[in-house]
C-alpha cells in the first residue's frame, strides 16, 4: 500500500542490531518474518513504509512481499528504532530507572518522554490528549501564539521540581489582567448593543456581530448595511495566528499539552497552510492523524469484524425467506460435520476435492428436495 497514513511498527534488534541502518517492520512482518526475533514495540508512526526484506536485511527476504524497493525515501527514523527514547536516550522499561514515570508521545517528532524530563509537569493524563515536546515547539514557533487559548495549563507542583531548577508561575502578569479586562468590556459593550438593536426591532445576526467584534466596524452602519456586511465577510481572508501573534503571549522552554479538539481551531489560511508545508507539519491540522483518531478506527474495525453475517442477511429477508434460510443452514451444517467425522475418524487429510464432491452432492441433494415439497403457497 505503500506509506501507510498511520499504522503500529516494530523494530528488529536481531536483523538490525545497533551500528546498522534503522528499519521498521509493520505487524503483519512482526508475525510472518520475524515471528522468533527481538522485537521491540514502535506503537505508532505516520506515513511509514515497511522495510522488511529491503536493503536493510542483508540476510532476510519479506514472506508476505518478497520484490520491494530497496529503500523507503520517505519514512523517518529516530533512536526509537534502536529502542532508546526521550532527551536521556535511555530504553523502556529501563532496568536501570527506579522513579516511576509515564512516557508520553510527541505529535510532532512521536519521540516518547518521561513526564520529567518535559521542562513541565504533564497534567493528568484524562486532562489532554497531545504533547508538543520542548524541541518541536521551537521548530514550530507559531503554536506558542495559541497555547494561551488552547492549550491545556500543566500543573504547578513547585516543590516536586525544585532538584531541577524549574519554577512554574500561576499567578497572571499585569499584561495579561489588562487583557483579560479589556476583553470583558468588549463582551459588555457587545450585549450592550445588542439590546439596542432589539429595541429598534433591527435584525441582528450572529455573523454581523462577530464581524463587528473582529473588525471593529460601527454598529451604526451594521444596523444600516447587514446583508452587504454579511456577503462581505464570506470574501474577507482572514489569518487567526496574525490575530493571535498580535496579543500579547510568552514563549517558554517547555513541552506544551493539548485538548482533543484543539487541531480543528489552527488557522488553515493561505499563509499558514504555506508556513506548514515549509515546517513539514502539514499533519498537524488533520483530525484523522491523531492516535485517538487511529484508534476509534481500530476498534470500529473490530466491532465490524465480530458481526455475525448470518445474522445480517437475516435481519434482510421477510419471515418466510427467514425460515426456508435457517433450515437449509442446519441442513448443511449437520451433512457436512457428518461427512468430515468420517475423515477424522479415518485419520485422513480433507483435499479441495473432497470439499468440492461434497458440495455437488449436497446441491444434487437440494434439487430432489425442491421438486418435491414447496415450502410456502404461491
Amino acid at each position: 500500500q505503500g506509506a501507510v497514513k498511520r499504522q503500529a511498527l516494530y523494530a528488529c534488534s536481531t536483523c538490525t542490531p545497533p551500528g546498522a541502518e534503522p528499519a521498521g517492520i509493520c505487524l503483519a512482518c512482526s508475525y510472518e518474518c520475524h515471528g522468533t526475533h527481538r522485537l521491540f514495540e514502535l506503537y505508532t508512526k505516520r506515513n511509514f513504509r515497511c522495510d522488511c526484506g529491503n536493503s536493510k536485511f542483508k540476510n532476510l527476504q519479506c514472506k508476505l512481499l518478497p520484490e520491494k524497493s530497496k529503500v523507503n525515501s520517505g519514512n523517518k527514523y529516530n533512536d526509537n528504532f534502536y529502542g532508546l527514547y526521550c532527551t536521556c536516550k535511555r530504553p523502556y522499561p529501563d532496568p536501570e530507572d527506579e522513579i516511576p514515570d509515564e512516557m508520553i508521545q510527541c505529535i510532532v517528532c512521536e519521540d516518547w518522554f518521561h513526564g520529567r524530563h518535559l521542562g513541565a509537569v504533564p497534567p493528568e493524563s484524562g486532562d489532554f490528549h497531545e504533547m508538543v515536546c520542548q524541541a518541536c515547539m521551537n521548530h514550530c514557533h507559531f503554536l506558542w501564539a495559541y497555547a494561551p487559548q488552547l492549550a491545556v495549563p500543566p500543573l504547578t507542583k513547585a516543590n516536586s521540581l525544585e532538584d531541577e531548577g524549574i519554577v512554574l508561575k500561576v499567578e497572571e502578569s499585569e499584561e495579561q489582567k489588562k487583557e483579560i479586562k479589556k476583553e470583558i468590556g468588549v463582551e459588555h459593550q457587545d450585549t450592550k448593543e445588542e439590546k439596542q438593536s432589539e429595541q429598534f426591532n433591527e435584525p441582528s445576526t450572529s455573523s454581523g456581530s462577530e464581524f463587528l467584534n473582529t473588525y471593529g466596524y460601527c454598529s451604526k452602519f451594521l444596523q444600516k448595511f447587514p446583508v452587504e456586511i454579511v456577503e462581505t465577510t464570506s470574501e474577507f481572508s482572514f489569518c487567526k495566528l496574525k490575530e493571535l501573534q498580535s496579543k500579547p503571549f510568552v514563549k517558554k522552554d517547555t513541552a506544551t499539552f493539548w485538548p482533543s479538539n484543539w487541531r480543528g481551531k489552527l488557522c488553515t489560511c493561505e499563509d499558514c497552510s504555506k508556513m506548514y508545508s515549509e515546517l513539514e507539519v502539514q499533519f498537524l491540522t488533520d483530525e484523522c492523524d491523531t492516535v485517538l483518531a487511529y484508534e476509534n478506527k481500530g476498534t470500529s474495525d473490530q466491532e465490524t469484524e465480530r458481526r455475525d453475517p448470518l445474522m445480517d442477511t437475516l435481519n434482510s429477508m421477510n419471515r418466510v425467506q427467514q425460515v426456508e434460510l435457517i433450515c437449509e443452514y442446519n441442513d448443511l451444517k449437520t451433512e457436512l460435520t457428518d461427512y468430515l467425522r468420517r475423515f477424522a475418524d479415518e485419520g485422513t487429510v480433507v483435499k479441495r476435492e473432497d470439499i468440492q464432491h461434497f458440495f455437488e452432492e449436497f446441491q444434487s441433494r437440494k434439487r430432489r428436495r425442491t421438486n418435491r415439497m414447496q415450502y410456502y403457497c404461491s
